[in-house]
């Protein structure tokens, strides 16, 4: 009789379900679901339980006699696309890939703490060219950047990589874009008004209300850099904080 990990190692295959899913689903870390399937540690039987119910599987330990309840469905939400290539800087571009620049606040010399949006050199960010094919966005129109604050939680975290499209300017209303706005980088939800004026919303609006600008401040303040079409947050660990 195969061991209960066996079974919910069988079932995630099955279903496309990954480890994170599972972890974030069971409040734990990937780490302790790895050492579960992997036979290396005992979950709790509860834990166990609730594993086996979140993938549709009957229980192992009845509480009773009666029969298994029937299986529910267990739909995946995600799509394993392969393992995570690391590089170091100095390699080489591959053919499939393509090197985006880096774009943040820059501090004038002498500007007595005055800054600008721009290009930092020797600073890039590999995508793979099926990434940007998929976005709509060709290599040469791609940039990168890093979110500051929190006023984009919970869907683009502190300190998330950014990219965006030079090439896409024009507001669509409820689209991100990232923009220079008196030599700040900020990232936000924009929406055309009438007259011509661009309502700015955060995502977390309970602590950054609406700002309504005019076309003329508008046209004067800010500098598009583009529209936001990816993002990325690396988690920190619970047991490093």
């Amino acid at each position: 009789m195969k061991k209960w990990y066996e079974l919910a190692k069988a079932r995630m295959k099955e279903l496309d379900i990954t480890q994170d899913q599972v972890a974030e689903q069971m409040g734990v870390t990937q780490g302790a679901v790895a050492h579960w399937l992997g036979g290396r540690r005992e979950p709790s039987l509860e834990k166990v339980g609730s594993l086996l119910d979140y993938l549709g599987l009957p229980p192992m330990f009845p509480k009773n006699g009666s029969a298994p309840p029937a299986a529910r469905v267990v739909e995946a939400n995600a799509e394993l696309i392969g393992d995570m290539a690391v590089w170091s800087d100095g390699d080489p571009v591959e053919d499939d890939e393509c090197e985006v620049p880096y774009y943040a606040e820059v501090e004038f010399a002498g500007g007595d703490g005055m800054t600008e949006v721009m290009e930092v050199a020797d600073r890039t960010l590999r995508f793979s060219n099926a990434t940007l094919r998929a976005a709509g966005v060709e290599c040469e129109n791609a940039a990168v950047a890093r979110v500051r604050g929190n006023s984009m939680e919970k869907l683009i975290l502190d300190g998330a990589a950014i990219g965006f499209d030079l090439a896409d300017t024009s507001v669509i209303d409820g689209e991100i874009y990232a923009f220079n706005h008196g030599g700040m980088l900020r990232v936000k939800y924009l929406y055309r008004l009438p007259a011509g004026a661009i309502r700015i919303r955060s995502e977390n609006a309970d602590e950054f209300p609406d700002e309504i600008m005019t076309s003329e401040q508008y046209r004067d303040e800010i500098k598009m850099l583009g529209r936001v079409f990816w993002w990325s947050t690396v988690r920190r660990s619970p047991k490093k904080k």
